[in-house]
């Protein structure tokens, strides 16, 4: 019972692992699993606040800084001041980050297959119902 940790480290570690592997084996660099967050939320939402990016990634706003500024950098997001407040900056995805998406989420959906393939349906909602319960 006290090995979860380790073993949710651990599986952390190697799907970390697996995405950087399938990341340079499709020629991109300069990204990592971190990444992958601001991603998801952009590509749900389309244009967000840094403040907001940090709620739903649960990230604190410095650390959100440092990484929209390595993929403003790589050419994936960029950032526009709003129209109405010139004190709010959106960010926003650019067409390299739009075309980037079926890449990103068939990295995704590979990585999930292998996390799921040796446990039932019911089982993957259990423990995720257990893993969100544990947070």
């Amino acid at each position: 019972m006290r090995k979860t940790l380790s073993l949710v480290s651990l599986i952390h570690e190697k799907g970390n692992r697996f995405i950087l592997d399938s990341l340079k084996r499709n020629g991109i660099e300069g990204l990592v699993p971190s990444h992958g967050d601001i991603l998801v939320v952009l590509y749900k939402y389309e244009k967000l606040t840094m403040k907001d990016i940090a709620a739903k990634i649960h990230r604190t706003k410095p650390t959100v800084t440092v990484l929209i500024n390595k993929l403003e950098k790589q050419g994936y997001i960029k950032r526009n001041k709003s129209e109405n407040d010139s004190r709010i900056t959106y960010i926003t995805l650019t067409k390299k980050g739009r075309e980037f998406k079926p890449m990103f989420e068939n990295i995704s959906n590979d990585l999930c297959n292998i996390l799921h393939k040796n446990l039932s349906a019911n089982e993957t909602k259990v423990l995720e119902r257990i893993l969100e319960k544990m947070i």
